[in-house]
C-alpha cells in the first residue's frame, strides 16, 4: 500500500514541477532527491509553521500544503491523506474552471 501511495505522491510532485516556473521547479527537484532528507524535513516543518501563521506578511496559505507534501515524502502515514487532498483540490479546481468558462460563454 505504501509503495502505491509513494508512487502517487511522486506523480503529483512531478506534475507540480512541470507547472512551476524554472527556478522553483529545479529547487523542488533538488530537494526531492533521497540524499537531501536532512534539508527536506526542516524545510517542510518551516513551511508548515509559516502556513499556520499565514496572516503575517510574506507568509501564505500556500506554504502549508507544500510543507505537508514535502513531509509526506519521508513519512509514509501522511502519504495517503496528502494524496487525497491533492486529488480533491485538483478536481475542485477543474470543476471551478469549467464553471467559470461556462459562465463566460452565456
Amino acid at each position: 500500500m505504501s509503495e502505491k501511495e509513494q508512487a502517487r505522491l511522486d506523480r503529483q510532485l512531478d506534475k507540480l514541477e512541470e507547472v512551476l516556473p524554472d527556478p522553483p521547479s529545479k529547487f523542488l527537484a533538488w530537494v526531492r532527491r533521497p540524499s537531501h532528507r536532512f534539508v527536506r524535513v526542516p524545510l517542510a516543518i518551516l513551511l508548515i509553521v509559516g502556513g499556520i501563521f499565514s496572516i503575517l506578511p510574506m507568509l501564505g496559505a500556500w506554504m502549508l500544503p507544500l510543507g505537508l507534501m514535502l513531509l509526506a515524502i519521508d513519512l509514509p502515514f501522511l502519504q495517503a491523506p496528502v494524496n487525497r487532498v491533492i486529488l480533491w483540490a485538483e478536481r475542485t479546481w477543474t470543476r471551478f474552471k469549467r464553471w467559470r468558462e461556462s459562465r463566460r460563454t452565456r
